[in-house]
């Protein structure tokens, strides 16, 4: 069967009764007149779908395509007389989100007409062939990691991040990510990522390769679909939070230094030039651990088959186990990597660290080895500098010239009177007694 007269077909089928009669009847509609395998091709739709699919007139139009009463030489000859548009509306709203029936309500919501939310949407990523900054909807930038890596951060303007802050704010704020996803959601933190594993004499850590640029549009689109919206919606709202990095931007992006980088550095590429989330929006970490919600799942399981735990903040992985865990390790670190890349997503090989009782065990810059809290030496180091401020003056230990160092500072008392109250009180009267004029 033609695409054209599958789909058209599928927009005559919805847009009546889920009844056979009235699926003949719209039908006819469309051919102009009534055939011997229609009323066969109704039945076999009825056969597969006992409910109308009203949120996904595509995937009942592949449907239709497939069916035997489709593949009848009249029935493959057959072209639409009528292009029927059917209605959408959403299936289900298991979160109670805002009902998004159609494109129109989609446009309503964010508050901008059919052609602005084609343009923010950009579904043919015109965006990718063009070399106007004007034209494209983030602003590219990069920075060398500790590592050495090369990271590339997309911003969105302004319009389309006032677009996808309300995304976060109204629906997906509303969907909860797996309990083992500590990061970027309402009480997580680092130290609820770091907490279970203290005082475990075995801890793994391990970390996704391109966490962000790694979840493609695919997903963020199953994400929106399994919300509940629509196909043409979920469409739109994927493109809102997707993008594709401008051939030439990367091209302008440097190498990373060490050569056992490129490869990485590779990859990073080939995910860009793909419809990806982009490190720098706002709808970004929710999408990611949504999207990141089914590795959670098995990795958890994993993790208690073994009679250990597990956590996930961000792109940072942790596991910890009993004494049991000394031995046998790397079949572990083989179950997980097989569940990783089963996944779709890929472990960076270099940051992966087993870390016994008897030495330091790091998660997330803190020592969990009795309890999470700040590393003694940097405590040290940043009482060090507060005195130093405060006898000499903060210009004398900006020694490498850091923006709003006030800021940078006081950022630094936080982290410690975060993890350790007392301690940070202490760090926290020095900071005040410093003369910041000087």
């Amino acid at each position: 069967m033609r695409a054209d007269l599958a789909r058209a077909l599928a927009a005559a089928f919805l847009g009546g009764e889920w009844t056979e009669e009235a699926l003949v009847a719209g039908g006819v509609e469309v051919l102009g007149r009534r055939t011997g395998w229609l009323t066969a091709l109704a039945r076999q739709t009825l056969d597969l779908l006992p409910r109308a699919p009203v949120d996904r007139p595509r995937e009942l139009a592949t449907l239709i395509a497939s069916r035997p009463a489709a593949a009848k030489p009249k029935a493959r000859r057959a072209r639409p007389l009528l292009q029927p548009v059917s209605p959408t509306r959403m299936a289900a709203n298991r979160w109670q989100l805002p009902a998004l029936d159609d494109i129109g309500a989609l446009a309503g919501l964010l508050r901008v007409d059919s052609g602005e939310l084609d343009w923010f949407a950009d579904p043919r990523r015109w965006a990718r062939q063009t070399d106007e900054p004007r034209l494209q909807h983030y602003r590219v930038s990069h920075r060398v990691a500790a590592s050495g890596a090369i990271r590339v951060l997309e911003a969105p303007k302004q319009r389309l991040k006032d677009i996808q802050r309300l995304l976060l704010g109204r629906m997906l704020s509303a969907i909860p990510a797996h309990a083992a996803a500590r990061g970027f959601r309402p009480g997580g933190s680092v130290g609820s990522y770091a907490a279970p594993h203290a005082g475990r004499a075995v801890v793994i850590r391990m970390d996704l390769e391109s966490f962000f640029a790694g979840v493609t549009v695919n997903r963020v689109y199953g994400i929106w679909r399994t919300a509940g919206y629509p196909e043409p919606v979920a469409h739109l709202l994927a493109g809102l939070t997707t993008t594709v990095l401008p051939h030439a931007v990367w091209q302008a992006i440097p190498r990373p230094a060490s050569e056992r980088l490129h490869a990485a550095h590779w990859r990073l590429g080939r995910r860009l030039a793909a419809p990806h989330l982009p490190q720098g929006a706002p709808t970004s970490p929710a999408l990611a651990n949504l999207a990141a919600y089914r590795l959670d799942v098995r990795l958890s399981a994993l993790a208690q088959a073994w009679g250990g735990r597990y956590t996930r903040y961000a792109d940072d992985l942790a596991f910890s186990g009993g004494r049991s865990w000394s031995t046998g390790t790397s079949r572990l670190l083989e179950a997980i990597e097989e569940v990783v890349r089963d996944e779709g997503f890929r472990l960076n090989q270099r940051k992966t660290a087993v870390m016994m009782h008897g030495g330091r065990q790091v998660l997330g810059g803190l020592v969990i080895n009795d309890r999470p809290h700040v590393a003694r030496a940097e405590v040290d180091l940043l009482r060090a500098i507060l005195h130093n401020c405060g006898r000499y003056g903060p210009g004398s230990q900006n020694r490498e010239g850091v923006p709003a160092f006030a800021e940078h500072l006081r950022g630094r008392v936080a982290w410690v009177a975060q993890h350790d109250p007392a301690r940070g009180a202490r760090l926290k009267a020095a900071y005040d007694a410093i003369d910041w004029s000087r």
